[in-house]
């Protein structure tokens, strides 16, 4: 270890504080034969350009890491992302993947869902809970949370137009178990911004969309301080088609939009922060991928610290998520995912994550089986136990090409930030088609690298077998939908009809004043008021999103 005084004072400080709240796992790591593993590997002369650049472990800018141990102190949070079918069947999943090691639920829903609509919705027909769960009013939110404790349970739901619905749903099932606002954990992901331009589930246009989002930020940084607010997706980006740069340079430009519309409706800069959130694709370009995770954590310190003036250290860290790349996943020789998974998390956790879910093998043919659910599972937990990448931190920093790689991934993503900020910010470059377009043209460049074999994907465009097996799939039956539809029908049969009534026109008023709405869409939960009932009344003051095209 080091003798310099920037090192002394980061183990003096940060380091001594940490291991004092979190003592590491472990009282000693070491190799095989009894060699010890060092906490933080570090240059032989720390020069200033190491101290502006990499700093330390939990110290700005952040580059090697949020925590000063890192994994040694906890691992990352396995969180796999499950849901379909109704709530019942999403429940059992939930509560199997609690008995198999998973440290925290994530929560998929269905289409409908998605974009606002009830399951006895014309435009819900066929889909109700095929790609998630469908969830209609509190009741089905209380069957999907049926014995597990919230109050002991992080939970991540990726919903984002209707997310202050889902939230209050969530809020209130936590109230019926006992659960105190303020112990209630986990992260919504209420990123609105890039459904325009990458993933298509929205509801509102953009401004109306902010204010909702602007509402959750204020309401949970006074009565929920545990939970993150919003996680910023740079995933969905990926997945439509980005490189790694656009992906970094597209979720800060959104994130900066963020803060800047909270900022300007009055939110305190610190407060609000602090649960910010993000969520990344891990693609397989594994040094790329983890440069990208490092470079994104110094940019957002020095966003924050030098562009918004936060000084609050923990509003300079970008904490995130990470999942492995679904579009990477091939319908041929379905057993080479799991290669592609195991790089993928390796690099999310070489990168430094905070929480992980790793894909299964069969999900590019249908929702994952249980074995295939499993595997998954048990590929982050060899990777957290058996490989010893989190005995360490930040153990490929130093490396010439790692450290290039992430200097120019942060060149390349500020740029392009610049460039969006220079065509009127993230809403303008939505309007007119800007974001869009950077995407598509990345999109197009790999599909014609793999069909001119530029780009050898195994399997697919060369190694590929004539005869293969298929996996047993996991099928939603037709009947899923029947039954869905029935129950909400005897719900708002026996529910308070009146009581439903009056909450939604209180929804409606109040919806045309700058009133912060997320306590009125509260009151319609309690009510039982479905969610399509309480978007209704949002679509009716607030008007529909049209695509450009």
């Amino acid at each position: 270890m080091s003798n310099h005084p920037a090192y002394t004072k980061w183990a003096d400080n940060q380091l001594a504080k940490s291991l004092q709240r979190f003592p590491e796992r472990r009282a000693r790591f070491i190799h095989h034969g009894n060699t010890e593993v060092p906490r933080l590997a570090v240059p032989a002369d720390i020069d200033q350009n190491y101290l502006d650049q990499l700093g330390f472990p939990g110290q700005y800018p952040y580059t090697r890491g949020v925590q000063p141990t890192m994994y040694r102190g906890r691992l990352w949070t396995m969180r796999q992302y499950a849901g379909f079918s109704t709530a019942a069947e999403s429940n059992k999943r939930y509560r199997y993947l609690l008995d198999h090691g998973t440290t925290g639920l994530s929560v998929a829903f269905d289409l409908p869902t998605q974009i606002g609509y009830d399951s006895d919705h014309d435009m819900a027909l066929g889909e109700v809970g095929k790609v998630g769960v469908a969830i209609d009013t509190l009741a089905d939110m209380e069957t999907l949370f049926s014995k597990i404790p919230l109050g002991k349970v992080s939970t991540s739901m990726t919903i984002n137009s209707p997310a202050m619905v889902l939230l209050a749903m969530y809020v209130v099932v936590a109230e019926k178990q006992g659960v105190a606002m303020a112990d209630i954990k986990g992260t919504i992901q209420n990123d609105v911004l890039k459904e325009y331009v990458a993933r298509g589930t929205y509801i509102f246009p953009p401004r109306p969309s902010l204010r909702l989002i602007t509402d959750i930020f204020q309401w949970c940084g006074s009565n929920t301080p545990a939970f993150n607010t919003i996680s910023i997706s740079g995933y969905h980006i990926r997945e439509a088609g980005s490189t790694a740069v656009q992906e970094v340079g597209l979720t800060l430009a959104n994130a900066i939009t963020y803060v800047q519309t909270a900022l300007d409706a009055g939110l305190e800069l610190d407060v609000f922060a602090r649960r910010l959130a993000f969520f990344f694709n891990a693609s397989s370009d594994l040094f790329e991928e983890v440069a990208k995770f490092r470079a994104a954590r110094r940019m957002w310190a020095r966003i924050m610290k030098e562009r918004f003036g936060a000084t609050n250290p923990s509003s300079w860290m970008l904490r995130f998520h990470t999942q492995t790349a679904g579009n990477t996943l091939t319908a041929q020789q379905v057993d080479n995912n799991i290669v592609r998974v195991t790089l993928q998390a390796l690099s999310a956790v070489l990168g430094g994550t905070q929480s992980l879910h790793t894909n299964s093998r069969d999900e590019a043919l249908s929702l994952p089986t249980e074995e295939s659910v499993r595997t998954a599972l048990r590929t982050q937990q060899v990777i957290a136990h058996e490989s010893g990448v989190a005995n360490t931190v930040d153990p490929l920093a130093g490396s010439y090409f790692v450290e290039q790689l992430t200097d120019r991934i942060e060149l390349e993503a500020t740029d392009l930030i610049g460039r969006i900020e220079d065509g009127g910010g993230v809403v303008a470059c939505i309007e007119d088609g800007f974001i869009q377009r950077q995407i598509e043209n990345s999109a197009y460049d790999y599909q014609r690298e793999i069909e001119e074999q530029e780009r050898i994907i195994v399997g697919v465009n060369d190694f590929v077998v004539d005869e293969e097996s298929k996996p047993p799939l996991l099928r939603v039956a037709p009947e899923v939908e029947d039954e869905q539809v029935a129950r909400l029908t005897t719900l708002k049969h026996e529910r308070d009809n009146a009581d439903v009534a009056a909450s939604l026109d209180r929804l409606a008023d109040k919806a045309r004043t700058d009133t912060n709405l997320m306590p009125l869409v509260i009151a319609c939960v309690r009510a039982y008021a479905s969610l399509g009932e309480i978007c209704d009344v949002l679509r009716g003051e607030f008007g529909e999103y049209r695509d450009r095209q």
